[in-house]
């Protein structure tokens, strides 16, 4: 095995992985190493904001995971996208801004994790941000992450705007403003007709700092320990086993899957998960891979005209969509700088509920099974989702062989509750999508079912319902008090020096909408507190 050496070694170049190397390397004195599975972030269908409809339902810069079996959704096998290039999931993620609640923050604190509240985290997002439409004390200029509306935008999204309206959902153009309720164009992580992904915003504009290094085909295979302390990281390129050493920390940003499957290879875990894979105990932490959460999404379509500013695979609309590619390529401007979403909202299920508790995603295209069941038509859709579910999951080892997927169960509908929740919001969604305001353009529903029939609809949901591609908390932060608790709030692996987990992992709940963001902010986070930490000396004599 050949080996280098680095003051700091990350695993995983994803949205918080790209924000940590990137702010790490601000200091010259100090070296890092990021460590990608996947490749180089170059395919024009990162780059083109449109070209996430064909990432999304295949393999391309994509793990296009598998969860086991699901019983609450009849016993369908559920689909896992996650970015596998530099960037992560934010390379091929629709791009929508959305930060979540105040509260989800504030309870992250409430829990025990001092540091994580509202007003503490807030600053953070700010640091992050390029804002090119709200200044205000809600919103950061001058970050690296380009947030912005897209250069193109269809009729058919501000007749989601009127129908909601029509609904008693009211306008409210900055949901990641002082209040979140109420409907919306989506703000965009675009910058220039392109896509802004953290790898964009962050890492490529300071590869050419000497200090850090970005490794990519690189998968992590084991972290290697000397005692109860992190020293390194060993990977596969190929099929050759090399070692990265760490002088001071190594820190995983391998998401939700990758960060628990990593931990577990290396002996980090529960004793009776590891067990049946003759796996050696290197330190008994329970909480590893469980606490897994997601947001459950419905799906409801519908036909549209081929003439509409929609996507589609028509003739007319195959026509439309290379002349949208040559204006792209030319000009970064028309069709092809749309995120495809463009519209939605957040409401609550029921005018007692604090926050709201469910989201629309209004989307300019007929979306059947994440887009892998392909109609020759035009059509729209809206995605409903239950932004705080009650269901628990867990992510677990298949084999021993780091490139062999994580057994991923997320445990959805598990917990009635989230069943009842779902209805509701899919009978909002439907009223929405069947008001007046489309009724110039809407034909046939894809799957019709009555809004008045909510046991219909609850079976529509357990045949059709999946991922929103938002998996949380397998490595869930808290106090010592929780024993399910992986990470304490400086994001330090309980019982083990000179490691940490910095991504979506972490999240002791899910944040009440889009994830990415939340994950930048962990990143930016992490910098800091790597930076103060007392105990960041290197390990000198011991290396």
């Amino acid at each position: 095995m050949t080996e280098m050496k680095f003051d700091y070694v990350i695993v995983g170049a994803g949205s918080a992985g790209c924000v940590l190397a990137a702010r790490l390397s601000e200091d010259p004195s100090v070296s890092v190493c990021l460590l990608e599975a996947g490749g180089p972030d170059s395919s024009v269908l990162i780059h083109a904001p449109a070209g996430v409809v064909a990432m999304v339902p295949t393999k391309i810069n994509n793990y296009a995971y598998e969860t086991v079996p699901q019983p609450g959704l009849n016993g369908r096998r559920g689909y896992q996208p996650r970015g596998k290039t530099l960037g992560g999931s934010s390379s091929i993620n629709a791009m929508l801004y959305v930060r979540g609640n105040r509260w989800d923050y504030d309870h992250w604190a409430s829990l025990g994790n001092p540091g994580w509240g509202y007003d503490e985290v807030l600053p953070l997002f700010k640091r992050s941000e390029n804002n090119e439409q709200f200044q205000n004390a809600f919103h950061g200029q001058g970050g690296p992450l380009n947030v912005t509306y897209p250069r193109f935008d269809s009729p058919l999204s501000q007749m989601f705007l009127d129908a909601a309206a029509q609904n008693g959902v009211p306008l409210n153009p900055d949901y990641n403003g002082a209040d979140q309720e109420g409907s919306f164009l989506y703000q965009v992580t675009h910058k220039n007709g392109e896509r802004c992904s953290a790898a964009k915003g962050y890492l490529t504009p300071n590869l050419n700092r000497p200090n850090l290094k970005v490794i990519t085909h690189a998968v992590s295979a084991k972290i290697n320990l000397e005692g109860r302390r992190a020293t390194g990281v060993q990977f596969y390129q190929g099929n050759q086993l090399q070692t990265v050493r760490a002088c001071r920390e190594v820190v995983l940003s391998a998401g939700a899957f990758g960060s628990p499957q990593l931990l577990q290879l290396s002996g980090i875990g529960d004793a009776s998960d590891l067990a049946p894979h003759s796996i050696a105990v290197a330190h008994n932490l329970p909480g590893v891979g469980k606490n897994l959460q997601d947001h459950i999404d419905y799906v409801q379509s519908w036909y549209v005209p081929s003439n509409t500013a929609t996507f589609g695979a028509m003739p007319r609309g195959m026509f439309k969509t290379f002349a949208a590619m040559w204006e792209w390529r030319r000009h970064r401007t028309g069709m092809i700088t749309s995120a495809i979403a463009s519209a939605g909202a957040f409401f609550k299920s029921h005018p007692d509920v604090a926050i709201p508790d469910l989201q629309l995603v209004f989307v300019l295209a007929l979306v059947d099974d994440h887009a892998r069941k392909m109609h020759i038509s035009h059509g729209i859709s809206c995605h409903v989702d239950v932004l705080r579910p009650f269901s628990r999951g867990t992510v677990g080892l298949q084999s021993t062989d780091p490139r062999v997927a994580p057994v991923i169960d997320p445990r959805f509908l598990s917990d009635e509750r989230d069943t009842q929740l779902l209805v509701k919001g899919g009978q909002m969604q439907q009223r929405i999508m069947e008001s007046s305001a489309f009724a110039s353009v809407r034909r046939k529903m894809l799957y019709p079912v009555r809004v008045d029939d909510a046991k219909a609809m609850e079976q529509d949901i357990r045949n059709r319902a999946d991922t929103q591609y938002h998996p949380v908390g397998s490595c869930k932060m808290g106090p010592d008090s929780d024993p399910m608790a992986v990470v304490d709030a400086q994001l330090r692996v309980k019982g083990v020096d000179g490691l940490r987990v910095a991504d979506a992992s972490i999240m002791p709940t899910l944040t009440g909408g889009n994830t990415n963001a939340a994950s930048i902010m962990i990143g930016e986070k992490a910098a800091d507190l790597i930076r103060a930490s007392k105990q960041n000396k290197p390990l000198g004599a011991i290396l």
